[in-house]
């Protein structure tokens, strides 16, 4: 087998999907570790890989191991399997504040380590993922997880000082962003809209902006300027969002969550 995920939770499995429907890898060539019997089981159910109860079987037979568990379970982990790891391994990390040199601490050895941040957008393919690796990743490696993580989305190789930022600003995004239609649509099911096409007319309201902005490369100031007419309806929201902080809250939330993972 060639790459192994220990932990295949909602992240681990979007990833594993999004590897299998563009052809990275097939099926026998993606080994899951799973905490229970019940889990490997929906794994092989819903994936068809290769599942087992065992970390260390993970390490045995796949090159390429992506740490898929939570981050308070790292340092358990990585004490399990590090016997087993070479020089050959390529570590992957995907929690918040685990540098790539605690990682390698951890291994208590040499070895190509990889971070990296995705998003749960990558569920549906539409991912963003921030990568960093260490000095032993070479070019041929980085192609090698750019492939994985491009097949789940976008991927940006950053240095590593930004990790927090990336983070921040689409790795605890979406869920600022799920509020925000959520808040959308109440306020359409106040006005009397049913509350499924509240839903429907916010997310696709939310979907198409991002959308517009990727594919026209144009400043979102310079959109937001294109729907606000004079004396019109837009202007006034966007004078009432200003009066209550909309952009300051924006900022100290994200500012709040780049601290929290300097210090996890």
């Amino acid at each position: 087998m060639k790459i192994g995920f220990i932990g295949c939770g909602n992240m681990g499995s979007a990833m594993i999907g999004g590897i299998l429907k563009n052809g990275v890898f097939e099926k026998n060539e993606i080994i899951v570790s799973n905490l229970t019997e019940e889990g490997s089981r929906r794994s092989q159910e819903k994936l068809g890989v290769v599942t087992t109860l065992d970390n260390c079987e993970v390490v045995k037979n796949a090159n390429i191991v992506i740490l898929a568990v939570k981050p308070q379970f790292y340092e358990e982990v990585i004490g399990e399997i590090k016997n087993f790891l070479t020089p050959q391994h390529m570590i992957v990390g995907i929690a918040p504040g685990k540098t790539l040199a605690w990682l390698e601490e951890k291994c208590e050895q040499p070895l190509k380590v990889v971070r990296l941040m995705p998003n749960t957008p990558a569920q549906v393919g539409a991912g963003m993922t921030g990568a960093c690796v260490n000095d032993r990743v070479t070019e041929e490696d980085l192609d090698q997880i750019l492939a994985i993580t491009n097949s789940f989305g976008r991927t940006e190789v950053v240095p590593e000082r930004l990790m927090d930022a990336v983070s921040a600003v689409s790795g605890c995004s979406p869920a600022y962003v799920f509020m925000f239609i959520e808040a959308m649509a109440d306020a359409a099911v106040a006005q009397g809209m049913p509350r499924k096409q509240a839903y429907q007319f916010a997310a696709q309201a939310v979907l198409g902006s991002a959308k517009l902005l990727l594919e026209t490369g144009m400043h979102p100031g310079e959109l937001k300027d294109m729907v606000c007419s004079p004396a019109g309806t837009t202007i006034e929201g966007v004078r009432i969002l200003e009066k209550n902080g909309f952009r300051s809250a924006v900022f100290e939330a994200l500012q709040g969550a780049a601290d929290k993972g300097k210090k996890m």
